[in-house]
């Protein structure tokens, strides 16, 4: 999969390179198995997983529709089956602008 394609067909901004290329490193194991590759929308323990691990931890969010946040690029993806998760992640990021995180300095 290209992934920066993937990324570049969803981002509703022009694409942040800087952070897509620390997400990429970041995220470079998980993209690389099978089981984690993927975000399944349909999956409550996934969705969960994504609010709890991503949004909170990694972003630092603690308030708002993070839910809210995580059905708009489910949303957003619909089109693609299979969504993958650096892609998912870089729109989250994005929606909630914390994609500064990424870009190393």
């Amino acid at each position: 999969m290209d992934h920066l394609a993937d990324v570049k067909k969803f981002a509703k901004k022009p694409l942040n390179e800087a952070a897509f290329a620390g997400m990429s490193k970041s995220y470079a194991l998980v993209m690389s198995k099978p089981d984690t590759r993927y975000v399944a929308c349909s999956d409550p323990a996934e969705v969960e997983r994504v609010r709890e691990n991503f949004l909170k931890k990694k972003l630092g969010l603690k308030s708002g529709d993070l839910d809210g946040s995580i059905k708009a690029v489910c949303e957003h993806m619909k089109e693609d089956r299979t969504k993958s998760r650096l892609t998912f992640y870089y729109l989250l990021a994005e929606h909630h602008g914390k994609l500064d995180l990424f870009i190393k300095k």
